[in-house]
């Protein structure tokens, strides 16, 4: 019962839903970067290596064995590094862009959490915390101006 209750209490917070918009968004994200290395980035680096697919660059360990019919008895064993350059460029990109919106989105926390800029709305909570910060300082100086 307790943990239905704190299953509650996380799903109602907006946590959850939170969760789920990320996820969703990622795995869009995810296809539109795919399509991004495959379709954009790769094509003009197979031109550069005269038509070579990056993607099925391959080191072959074992060449496949068939017999006379044609049938396979044992399959390839290939290390697919060109596979794994692309994996690799897929994650610079996401991680790029990921700084960029990160970047963008602190920016955009910093000012909203200043009180003093009156061209974005700060939240509630940053601006009560202002003013106590401003009363408290009032009342240091009141008592160090009583103390002296």
């Amino acid at each position: 019962m307790k943990l239905f209750k704190e299953f509650k209490e996380f799903a109602v917070k907006g946590n959850m839903m939170d969760m789920a918009i990320g996820i969703i968004i990622g795995a869009s994200f995810n296809k539109v970067i795919d399509v991004l290395v495959k379709k954009i980035f790769l094509p003009p680096l197979s031109l550069l290596t005269d038509g070579v697919n990056m993607q099925n660059k391959r080191i072959i360990l074992r060449d496949a064995v068939t017999d006379a019919t044609g049938t396979n008895i044992t399959d390839e064993v290939a290390i697919g590094y060109g596979a794994l350059g692309e994996a690799f460029l897929d994650f610079m990109i996401i991680g790029f862009t990921v700084f960029i919106v990160v970047k963008f989105m602190n920016r955009l926390r910093n000012k909203a959490q200043d009180t003093k800029d009156k061209t974005v709305v700060t939240p509630k909570d940053i601006e009560l915390l202002s003013h106590l910060t401003e009363l408290m300082e009032e009342q240091n100086a009141l008592l160090k101006a009583n103390t002296k």
